[in-house]
């Protein structure tokens, strides 16, 4: 597995694009609307910043996430080339799942996630491309 993104609560994605794309030369990479939120991926070359703000009126993970924490860091993803593997050995190691079999993820992906109290208090997403 290998680094693929960091997932950022906001809500003001472009203002944090903008900081971000001058502060630290990340692009937006790809921008979509997807599960009642703002998926903005900007580009570092070797992985990207994902900014996450809520769609006005949808709630959901990253809306009780900012409401209990403010903006900030939500989650850490790894790529891997066989998420059905890479859950198994998460299970095996006694890690627990927020997602027992992948779903559809932003940019068309795959991903699952695994449950912040058995990982050290980080949410960690896997992510097969």
């Amino acid at each position: 597995m290998q680094f693929d993104h960091a997932g950022v609560a906001t809500d003001d994605a472009d203002g944090l694009a903008a900081l971000y794309g001058t502060a630290f030369d990340a692009p937006v990479a790809h921008e979509e609307e997807f599960d009642g939120l703002r998926v903005v991926f900007l580009n570092l070359g070797n992985g990207y910043f994902e900014l996450l703000e809520p769609l006005p009126g949808a709630d959901g993970a990253v809306s009780t996430y900012l409401d209990r924490h403010g903006p900030g860091l939500h989650h850490l993803a790894l790529a891997t080339e066989d998420i059905d593997a890479a859950l198994e050995a998460a299970r095996a190691a006694g890690v627990d799942l927020i997602d027992e079999s992948p779903r559809p993820g932003a940019w068309g992906h795959e991903v699952a996630f695994c449950h912040p109290k058995s990982t050290g208090g980080v949410l960690v997403e896997f992510v097969e491309h």
